[in-house]
């Protein structure tokens, strides 16, 4: 039986920036769900999908994914922020979140995975 995919929620609200996440994922073995562009849309995915993970961009437009990360929090679910500003802007609210650096390539986003504690099956 083959191994099952883990399946990671993708929270950005720059279309071009969340296909390439996507891609990346998918070759990196995951599943994706979403992408969400808006905070209300990643909140209700946060909340009701079978997830295993998530990357969340902090900056939603006006809003941030902080609610998502607390939905995420309360229910266990590993996840780490992407974001153009570093650990700066999120240290204040999540001090021992995983943040990725944007911009970023495969292999970084595999690592802030793994240290989130999200592996693929393989």
């Amino acid at each position: 039986m083959a191994p099952t995919r883990k399946r990671v929620l993708v929270v950005e609200d720059e279309m071009m920036v969340a296909m390439m996440i996507e891609d990346m994922l998918i070759d990196l073995g995951f599943d994706v769900v979403g992408p969400a562009m808006r905070l209300e849309a990643a909140l209700l995915l946060a909340d009701r999908e079978a997830i295993d993970g998530a990357v969340l961009d902090v900056n939603l437009g006006s809003e941030k994914s902080f609610p998502v990360a607390e939905v995420l929090l309360a229910r266990g679910i590993p996840f780490c922020f992407a974001t153009g500003y570093g650990k700066m802007g999120v240290s204040d609210v999540f001090p021992d979140a995983i943040v990725l650096a944007k911009p970023f390539e495969a292999h970084c986003l595999q690592r802030a995975m793994k240290d989130a504690g999200v592996h693929t099956a393989n």
